[in-house]
């Protein structure tokens, strides 16, 4: 892999490790709250467990892609950030939110052309 990728493999993946500790938590503290745009601090309560749920699959992808980088394995970097850029895909499409498009897969898709790219 050549250097833009693993910055930006990196990237994602210190992303994703951000999500899990904002999902594990703070889900219900003021600053998770805010960034997911949850208006009460009772739904928060109540879906706890299951974004902790969704920072630990988070955490998942940061670990793979981390290890994409140290195993410089293309074809791991490559599935990994394919189904990050899915997770942004859907969650911008089932929340209306297309931050998330712009959050998550726009990182993703820039490490596979950069990964795809080196390929070739």
């Amino acid at each position: 892999m050549n250097f833009l990728s693993i910055i930006i493999i990196a990237f994602v993946a210190v992303e994703h490790v951000f999500f899990l500790i904002l999902e594990m938590f703070f889900w219900t503290k003021p600053k998770g709250m805010k960034a997911f745009g949850l208006k009460s601090k009772q739904f928060a309560e109540d879906t706890e467990v299951l974004a902790a749920n969704q920072g630990l699959y988070n955490g998942f992808l940061a670990a793979s892609l981390l290890f994409s980088i140290i195993e410089n394995d293309i074809k791991i970097a490559l599935f990994f950030l394919t189904f990050v850029t899915i997770a942004g895909i859907y969650g911008a499409y089932s929340t209306k939110q297309i931050k998330l498009f712009y959050i998550q897969s726009i990182p993703a898709i820039l490490g596979l052309i950069s990964t795809i790219v080196n390929v070739f």
